[in-house]
């Protein structure tokens, strides 16, 4: 019960990681905020949950719509008044090489940035009123440590991310408001094959395969273990840790 009678919010909690997230903070005792661009998807979510015996609330967010984001905080800010774990998770593939449409460029930086960014602005406030308790935890990528040659625009987005999560973690340290990043190498959701499938007549198989070979310990990482790693970071166990790009990727950046 690390998380006991603490709130968290987390974006893109309708599956994969941050379904794993949302379900593990709150077998630790949270009441789980579960934003997914998916209104369904974050409602099995909080299904599940609740099912586990936990509490949880299902929210429709698109993270690239900032008029969306203050209506959702403005929500939280009037029931809870209080936010003690904000996990912004939500990220796409974005398009691979850089023949790309501006849109698409626009898309990519949108969802995984600038969400993200206005997000954790919004909600200073309510973590503020966590009095030192509060973490935040973005999700980058072991692309944001490490150049990839088939996407630089997501290793733009994530390492960019990284960078963010530094400069917060210095600007909130005084408010007792950690701030902390997973960096996840292939883990097993709904998202790799989309992540290795973008190119047109690629075998996808062999590309998750070929890119698992690089990874020590020999397999893809399972959801649950991101999850672990964000409740660390969420809970006090991590109390003296803010300004981290935690590696959770079978040991692949140790290469």
């Amino acid at each position: 019960m690390r998380l006991e009678h603490r709130v968290a919010l987390v974006t893109a909690g309708g599956s994969g990681m941050g379904r794993a997230s949302c379900r593990r903070f709150a077998q630790e005792g949270a009441h789980v905020i579960v934003t997914d661009l998916d209104a369904d998807a974050a409602k099995q979510t909080v299904a599940l949950i609740e099912a586990d015996g936990g509490s949880a609330e299902a929210h429709q967010l698109d993270v690239s719509d900032r008029a969306a984001i203050r209506a959702l905080v403005a929500q939280v800010r009037s029931t809870h008044r209080v936010l003690h774990v904000l996990y912004n998770h939500a990220g796409i593939p974005g398009a691979s090489g850089i023949d790309i449409e501006e849109s698409a460029f626009d898309l990519a930086v949108d969802i995984n940035i600038k969400g993200a960014f206005f997000l954790t602005a919004e909600c200073e406030d309510l973590l503020r009123a966590a009095d030192g308790k509060a973490s935040v935890i973005f999700t980058a990528s072991v692309s944001g440590v490490v150049g990839s040659p088939l996407s630089p625009l997501y290793s733009m987005t994530k390492g960019g991310i990284v960078l963010l999560m530094k400069s917060l973690a210095l600007r909130l340290a005084p408010e007792g408001i950690r701030v902390n990043a997973v960096c996840p190498g292939p883990i097993a959701t709904p998202m790799l094959p989309q992540f290795f499938g973008r190119d047109t007549g690629a075998d996808v198989s062999d590309l998750i395969e070929s890119f698992t070979v690089n990874v020590p310990l020999g397999r893809r990482g399972e959801p649950e273990e991101i999850a672990a790693a964000a409740l660390f970071l969420a809970s006090d166990d991590a109390s003296f840790v803010t300004g981290v790009a935690l590696p959770v990727d079978g040991g692949y950046l140790a290469r």
